[in-house]
């Protein structure tokens, strides 16, 4: 295995990365470094009575805790994030200390924009009845004056970005029939404080949909159009910390750490692309949890790419400890898939479309449609022509 520090320190973009089991109990220290005051804590409601959780960030923050908003949930909705700066007026915080997974993460980051547009939510919702032009961007080329850091618990892979989206009406009430999100640029987080003990409060359950999800932004990232040297090197590195630790974090917290190290890797120049796509597409049809449609179409997906291009099979293989010296592209190409599959299973999460309850087969024309047209697409190997009758016929090997 490959050896992993206990505790380093990288700068990303802006972003303090502070990994280490136990860092937790410096937040104060890091905040102080960046003359940062008092901080609201931003989860759900879940991660809030979490105490296994909350007491170490309470006692990490001392003096500088301002209170929780425990109001995110999954939808994302543009309401929480009024909410949340509501509450941070109301507390007088300085700065945000978002914690858990991808939405409050994202809500937190979209609130320090939506903080500097100026619409109100009434704007918000007339925009976007208009249309997606007239609603357009949080704040365009404008910097969030309200500093964030981020507490992952999760391995989304969702703590080193501006990403996020908050959605404004859903599909009953938008002139498209789909839900239609805004979102802005924004600011990287301020510090990312990665402690592999706070992972480990959280439900296996959600730990393993979410560790699909990282691992997958891993093996996107050599695949993609505009893949470099570089992005290869930390997705290849990140994949394989990975695919060695994930079938056994439920036990190991030797292995929570390499994993933690794994979905930090695979987040630095990653290049979100076919496979998140195909979770885009779902999540535009039904309230589904990203990380089970990854664990489900994951092979399925890789296995229509390396029939149509090469898709970077070598240096997959290479993260996912595959043979390739002396072995021809299509064995490689059959092992690299079947890599992943095992990964996957070695998870509780689903293996086929047909575990996922609200789930349809009718509805595939209509979802690979959606995924042909999505926006990581773009990012799709040069020469593959994704048609939305190839893509349901992906869906369809998957169901």
């Amino acid at each position: 295995m490959l050896p992993i520090a206990d505790a380093f320190e990288h700068d990303y973009q802006g972003c303090e990365i502070r990994y280490g089991r136990g860092r937790v109990a410096d937040l104060g220290d890091a905040l102080d470094e960046r003359d940062l005051g008092d901080a609201l804590v931003v989860c759900g409601s879940n991660v809030g009575a979490n105490d296994d959780l909350m007491d170490p960030i309470r006692e990490g923050l001392g003096d500088r805790f301002a209170g929780v908003f425990d109001g995110t949930t999954p939808d994302k909705r543009v309401e929480e994030a009024f909410d949340l700066l509501d509450r941070r007026a109301e507390v007088g915080a300085d700065c945000l200390v978002a914690v858990g997974g991808g939405s409050s993460l994202d809500v937190a980051r979209q609130a320090t924009v939506l903080d500097v547009d100026g619409r109100d939510l009434a704007d918000l919702r007339a925009d976007a009845e208009e249309g997606a032009e007239a609603l357009g961007d949080l704040a365009p080329g404008t910097d969030p004056a309200l500093p964030v850091v981020v507490i992952p618990t999760t391995f989304a892979g969702a703590d080193v970005s501006t990403g996020g989206s908050l959605e404004v009406l859903d599909a009953d009430a938008s002139p498209t029939g789909q839900p239609m999100t805004v979102s802005g640029g924004g600011a990287m987080p301020a510090i990312d404080l990665a402690d592999p003990a706070l992972f480990e409060t959280t439900p296996k359950s959600v730990l393993a949909g979410s560790a699909m999800n990282g691992f997958n932004k891993g093996i996107e990232t050599p695949y993609a159009a505009d893949a470099s040297p570089v992005s290869d090197a930390t997705a290849v590195h990140g994949t394989r910390l990975l695919r060695d630790a994930l079938p056994h974090v439920a036990d190991d917290p030797a292995a929570t750490d390499r994993a933690v190290v794994g979905v930090l890797l695979v987040q630095l120049g990653r290049k979100i692309s076919v496979i998140h796509a195909f979770g885009h597409g779902f999540a535009r049809r039904y309230d589904v949890q990203q990380g089970d449609v990854h664990a489900a179409v994951a092979p399925h997906v890789l296995a229509y790419l390396f029939d149509e291009v090469d898709a970077s099979r070598r240096a997959l293989a290479n993260g996912l400890g595959v043979a390739t010296a002396g072995r021809d592209d299509a064995a490689i190409a059959e092992d690299v898939v079947d890599e992943v599959a095992a990964v996957r299973d070695s998870l509780s999460v689903p293996s086929r479309l047909r575990e996922l309850e609200p789930v349809e087969e009718a509805d595939f024309p209509a979802i690979a449609e959606y995924i042909a047209d999505d926006w990581s697409m773009d990012r799709a190997p040069e020469a593959l022509d994704a048609t939305p009758e190839a893509i349901e016929g992906v869906l369809r090997e998957a169901w």
